[in-house]
């Protein structure tokens, strides 16, 4: 006998809505969404659809209509509880638009809890367009299968950043002056320091042309600062942001977590 093929299907669309969740309720998807489902995706009516709400979770969806313009969705059952994502902050300096866009749907894919862009001396760009920002945080989770969304902040100075740091949050910054080998500082996090789980913590990342002289020495400054090295190499931004987050989720975060 064949095998009976897995139910949702692997291949079901995943969207985010923004409404909650539950067993029985409706939903008409409309505008992109709906030309998502229908033209892209070619869902028929009996098709599943899988929806997250980034409040209660992941649910299975049925198509019980599907239209150019709209396609309605009823709710059956809970599939996952929403991700308990690994407590880490990404506070990166605004960037050129294309390469932002880059760091903001990486930082979602690799797992960050919070995204704070920061603005500083030697940024390019001082603004950040929050609709086009969460489009692209949201598609980024949908397509890891993530069901928590980051936090997205309003774009921050340096300074406010650092006078209203948590006094009870690491703040690692990868400064190409030096510091601490980055795997090292990161295992340190990753000890039982609060009874719920390991540090609070948040990597800081610089613009195109580095930190300044007064901002790296504003940083060391902190309490909380904790200077690291990325390696001998100057990494592009968001490169250095990728690197950062993905050698976290090895040494501190939930990658060890799974096989």
């Amino acid at each position: 006998m064949p095998a009976t093929p897995a139910w949702p299907p692997k291949s079901a669309p995943r969207l985010f809505i923004d409404s909650e969740l539950g067993a029985g309720r409706t939903f008409a998807m409309e505008g992109n969404q709906a030309n998502y489902l229908a033209r892209v995706m070619r869902v028929q009516e009996g098709d599943a659809v899988i929806l997250c709400d980034d409040i209660t979770g992941e649910w299975l969806s049925r198509v019980t209509q599907a239209g150019k313009r709209r396609v309605d969705l009823a709710v059956e059952e809970r599939l996952r509880p929403r991700d308990d994502v690994p407590d880490i902050w990404l506070c990166a300096a605004l960037l050129k638009k294309d390469r932002f866009d880059l760091l903001l749907e990486k930082a979602t894919e690799l797992g960050a809890a919070r995204i704070q862009p920061v603005i500083m001396r030697r940024c390019v760009a001082d603004k950040l367009n929050p609709d086009r920002a969460r489009a692209i945080v949201t598609e980024a989770a949908e397509q890891c299968a993530r069901t928590a969304l980051p936090e997205l902040e309003a774009p921050q100075k340096l300074d406010a950043l650092l006078r209203e740091w948590p006094e009870d949050r690491l703040l690692f910054f990868a400064d190409e002056d030096g510091g601490e080998p980055a795997a090292d500082a990161f295992v340190f996090a990753r000890q039982p320091q609060r009874a719920e789980g390991g540090q609070k913590a948040a990597i800081l990342i610089g613009p195109e042309g580095g930190f300044d002289d007064a901002e790296r020495a504003a940083i060391r400054a902190h309490p909380q600062a904790r200077p690291v090295s990325l390696g001998p190499r100057i990494l592009r931004a968001e490169t250095a942001a990728i690197a950062a987050l993905s050698l976290w989720m090895g040494v501190a975060g939930d990658w060890h977590k799974h096989g």
